[in-house]
């Protein structure tokens, strides 16, 4: 069992093609937990291991490894860049302590790039920013810089500075150390410490005052030193850094280049030297499964266990659940409480995670991240504890489905197979849904892009062995309510010789288009009320609301009050309560009417200057706005909105509108009324 205070549970997270699987795998090479670099192009890479990754060269789904770093033990988490797998991103920043985010030194901040620093914030993650392909034409350390701070609130502070640009990339200043950093051997393995250049010690001597200042912003004792002229040591430096880091107030940058193997060590030093240990994060909020009460969970070895699952590989053999440990000590064999299911599950075996292979160890403290073993009923987003001090996490919020296609086998003796399948994808990814069309039968996979359905019905024929007929994607709509309204309804019925009733009156209004889309009020005040028939009128009306209005979609950007639940002894039933919510929501939807709304992506597209006219031409076609247009070195960053509906194809119409020079991402932006046609 590892020392809480050597381990670091990190992230790696950036836009699509930042080069966040190529740094991971210089940092398994450069640890000696693998003998030769992965490589993308080659398709040899140990975190992108999936068949789908390796062909496309992305990474789909979250990988973890660990690994050993100058007595430390590393937990990293390479997170996939493409929106449409944005739940994996999610799920690591949950349990990890601290990120790492990586940007291309040409492109410099992108979509993603914003979208992955955001939900950072969300869980105050402390930071690193690595600047990455300084070895590209078209490269500049400074303009990143500028654009991160611009960005995200002039937190970014540089740790170094590159020598040379482009292909006269030699290495990096270190400003704590004043010294050069060279990278040599035949994968970049031996870093050695040099003079500076004297053509660069005007500039490095700077950009340290300058980084000196900064820090001094937010320390009475380097200010007091730096207004003296008293000696700052290197050690002073490092430890501001350190703690200024870990209170999120600011994000060192290093720099280099990945793909030339510069500067990668001094990262890995970095996440040690800056970055918090499990004991050194934030408190993790938990709640009491006796009462629901909020409580804190300590890292504390001899505390009762507790864990959080936040990943699972499906089998048809035996699941591998993905655990954090938070707090206590697990040993295989032990008996944990599920408090969703309020279950007790044996763990079978504790293993190590390093990507797709496992190592078993026999006992996991506090603060670590490691894969179990045990029975089919853990989902993701489970809490696992001890049952005499029972705690629960949060569950992890995914997004809603925007697409949708029907799935069917080729042979019919197939359909029990397809059906295990399609059970088994969804198990292991909450952002994808199973469903049957009422009307035809057919099998609906739902999810969240062209991509993720492409590769989800790939896996199944490639991993389960079945051909499948694909339909077309459809857009998965939503509706609205037309204005306020309130609506009473009384449900009274004889089963039987039995006499149920219920009353109900909910009012629903419009609200802002922001999460949540839908909220549920309980707006009742009755005492002594039955808490299972509250319960239940909720219960009913949150579900009232995902099944949907006029047309049969769900409810979004709904406000539902839940106002007042008239019960009667003996005849009010959970039954009873559920008929009458459900009533008098359809009752209100039928009064006030609602209008369709469809999913508007935010589309960020990087074309030569030379083609500029014909995209603007393209999305202007495709019911797009656009907001900006952006210079990035010779390309045009391309910023707008677009309908979903209208980006089918968009992807394989790009390159020939380009000239197979164009690039671009995609993001959910909300849902807007459809025009009438």
């Amino acid at each position: 069992m590892d020392d809480i205070r050597t381990i670091r549970n990190i992230s790696i997270i950036a836009h699509i093609d930042a080069g966040k699987t190529t740094t991971t795998e210089r940092m398994l090479y450069y640890s000696g937990r693998t003998h030769r670099i992965g490589d993308i192009d080659d398709g040899s890479t140990v975190m992108d291991y999936l068949d789908e990754e390796r062909k496309r060269g992305i990474t789909i789904v979250s990988a973890a490894a660990s690994f050993p770093w100058r007595e430390h033990l590393v937990h990293l988490i390479d997170t996939p860049g493409h929106i449409d797998f944005t739940a994996e991103v999610e799920r690591s920043l949950r349990v990890i302590d601290a990120a790492v985010v990586i940007f291309s030194g040409v492109e410099g901040v992108e979509a993603q790039s914003e979208k992955v620093w955001h939900q950072a914030n969300l869980y105050a993650l402390p930071r690193l920013a690595f600047i990455n392909k300084l070895d590209r034409i078209g490269a500049s350390f400074p303009r990143v810089l500028e654009e991160i701070n611009a960005k995200f609130g002039g937190k970014a502070v540089p740790l170094q500075v590159p020598v040379g640009i482009e292909n006269e990339l030699g290495g990096v200043i270190d400003l704590l150390s004043m010294r050069m950093l060279t990278f040599g051997g035949e994968a970049g393995e031996r870093v050695e410490s040099v003079e500076i250049p004297a053509a660069e010690k005007e500039n490095a001597q700077r950009q340290r005052e300058h980084l000196i200042e900064r820090l001094a912003d937010h320390s009475d004792a380097l200010a007091e030193r730096f207004l003296e002229g008293s000696e700052i040591t290197v050690e002073m430096i490092a430890d501001e850094i350190r703690r200024l880091t870990i209170a999120t107030t600011i994000v060192p940058v290093l720099a280099g280049s990945a793909k030339r193997n510069i500067g990668i060590q001094p990262l890995m030093d970095a996440v040690l030297r800056y970055l918090p240990n499990p004991a050194e994060a934030a408190e993790s909020p938990a709640f009491s499964a006796a009462d629901d009460e909020p409580v804190t969970i300590a890292p504390d070895p001899s505390a009762p266990f507790a864990g959080f699952v936040f990943k699972l590989i499906a089998s048809t053999t035996a699941d591998l659940y993905y655990l954090r440990t938070y707090r206590g000590t697990l040993k295989a064999g032990d008996s944990l409480y599920v408090p969703r299911t309020r279950e007790t599950i044996r763990v079978k075996r504790i293993l190590r995670l390093y990507a797709k292979q496992i190592e078993p160890i026999e006992q996991v403290g506090p603060g670590d991240i490691v894969g179990i073993s045990g029975p089919r009923e853990i989902m993701t987003g489970d809490t696992l504890c001890t049952r005499h001090q029972a705690v629960y996490f949060e569950q992890m919020k995914f997004p809603e489905p925007v697409l949708s296609m029907a799935v069917e086998p080729r042979s019919s003796k197939d359909k029990d197979h397809l059906d295990e399948a399609l059970q088994l994808l969804a198990r292991e990814d909450p952002t994808l849904a199973v469903s049957r069309d009422e009307n035809t039968g057919q099998r609906i996979l739902s999810g969240m892009g062209e991509l993720h359905l492409e590769i989800n019905t790939n896996r199944i024929e490639q991993e389960f062995h079945l051909q499948v007929r694909c339909g077309e994607p459809r857009v998965a709509y939503r509706e609205t309510i037309n204005r306020q309204v309130t609506a009473a309804f009384t449900f009274e019925r004889m089963a039987g010789e039995a006499e149920l009733y219920a009353k109900v009156t909910l009012t629903l209004r419009p609200k802002e288009q922001q999460d949540p889309p839908f909220l549920i009020e309980n707006k009742v005040r009755t005492p002594n009320l039955d808490k299972k028939l509250l319960r239940a009128a909720v219960d009913a009306l949150t579900d009232g609301i995902k099944t949907g209005g006029h047309s049969g979609y769900p409810l979004i950007y709904v406000s539902a009050e839940l106002n007042e639940l008239d019960v009667q002894p003996g005849k009010t039933t959970e039954g009873a309560v559920l008929g009458a919510v459900l009533q008098a929501l359809d009752k209100a939807v039928n009064d006030v009417g609602t209008h369709i709304l469809e999913p508007i992506m935010t589309l960020d597209i990087l074309t030569p200057d030379s083609h500029l006219g014909d995209i603007t031409n393209d999305v202007h076609t495709r019911r797009g706005l656009i907001h900006n247009v952006i210079d990035v070195v010779d390309l045009k960053r391309v910023i707008c909105e677009v309908p979903l509906a209208e980006m089918f194809g968009f992807s394989k119409a790009l390159p020939k509108l380009t000239g197979g020079r164009g690039s671009f991402s995609m993001e959910p932006r909300g849902y807007k009324a459809m025009a009438s046609s």
